[in-house]
């Protein structure tokens, strides 16, 4: 079983910066990859960045450059470090996590989101 819990969104003006964690709390799960996703109103989510165990990273085309995704094997947390936010940011993230159960069975976990705003 894995427990995500998630921190640091809020509201932030155009061009600010905000960081976001997400400590995963397992028990019988091998940790794959940790990632970010995004969902905007009355769309379906949509990944942000993702992290593989080796360190292996990958970003949506929209915010490479100005996101940063990073993690702490040591303590299952990922963080996104979010620069140069845009109004078009503004979405509610949710941290998930990705691996195998004490079964050998390919699972996935999901936060709860985090409700990040840009705007003036």
């Amino acid at each position: 079983q894995v427990k995500l819990v998630e921190s640091g969104g809020g509201l932030v003006q155009p061009g600010g910066s905000l960081r976001l964690s997400c400590e995963a709390s397992v028990n019988a799960f091998s940790i794959i990859a940790m990632g970010w996703y995004r969902q905007f109103p009355g769309d379906q989510r949509e990944l942000v960045a993702r992290i593989h165990q080796g360190g292996t990273r990958s970003y949506d085309g929209s915010v490479e450059g100005r996101f940063t995704i990073s993690r702490d094997n040591a303590k299952n947390t990922v963080y996104l470090q979010m620069n140069n936010l845009k109004p078009e940011d503004t979405a509610v993230y949710y941290c998930n996590v990705d691996g195998y159960g004490a079964m050998g069975d390919r699972l996935e976990y999901w936060g709860l989101g985090t409700q990040v705003t840009v705007s003036s």
